[in-house]
């Protein structure tokens, strides 16, 4: 009878002590997550407040200097991501995409601000107007084809970063998380690969002129 007991108080002792470490494991995917969220808001905020400088104050190095610490905001992830793991925390979904997001924001941050300053710089400061990507043509199949290299850079980048992370944690069972997320980075490099190659083989053409050159064609010769 009393070792019945003693059962039943370790299976309520394990049932506790389960229920702790899930709550706790959920609790450190939720502050990934909110360092991930947090860290694209303040791309956001920093990228917006250095043109702000830039252009609307007429201060350039402050606006540059700004603009230089949007990288530090992917440093801060990286870290925190890095400690999260190396003090023993239940690998997960989330840490895969703080190592992702990373990868993406390194590549595609230096073209979103070079995006957005010129836009900035033709409405507040009477800059030209900003390029417009191409959109018929080899210039177009030329726009995606760069666009996929950053993607391939991006995905490397990604790659490595969760490379670490499985090296960090060293348990191959812990690791699937990692090795899953980059799994679908070479997922989102062959879509984004065959999207390129359709823009090659099957160019997209503007209709407009082409109907124009199709009336020019049709219209009958006049006599002089």
């Amino acid at each position: 009878m009393q070792s019945g007991f003693v059962v039943a108080d370790d299976a309520t002792v394990r049932i506790v002590r389960d229920g702790k470490g899930g709550g706790r494991e959920k609790g450190e995917q939720a502050v990934i997550v909110g360092l991930i969220v947090a860290s694209e808001v303040g791309f956001w905020v920093v990228l917006l407040g250095g043109l702000c400088v830039r252009y609307l104050l007429r201060r350039p190095r402050a606006g540059a200097a700004l603009l230089a610490c949007v990288p530090l905001l992917d440093l801060v992830l990286l870290v925190a991501t890095v400690i999260d793991l190396r003090r023993g925390a239940e690998p997960s979904t989330a840490h895969g995409l703080a190592a992702v997001y990373l990868g993406f924001s390194v590549v595609y941050g230096h073209y979103m601000i070079k995006w957005a300053d010129g836009r900035f710089a033709h409405r507040f400061a009477g800059g030209p107007p900003p390029v417009k990507p191409p959109k018929y043509g080899a210039a177009r199949a030329r726009h995606e084809w760069r666009l996929w290299l950053m993607t391939l850079l991006a995905a490397a980048i990604a790659v490595a970063v969760l490379q670490v992370c499985v090296w960090l944690i060293g348990d191959a069972d812990r690791s699937d998380p990692m090795v899953g997320w980059q799994r679908q980075m070479l997922m989102v490099v062959g879509i984004h690969l065959l999207i390129a190659v359709s823009y090659t083989v099957w160019p997209s053409k503007d209709k407009k002129r082409a109907e124009a050159g199709d009336r020019g064609r049709a219209r009958p010769l006049t006599k002089p």
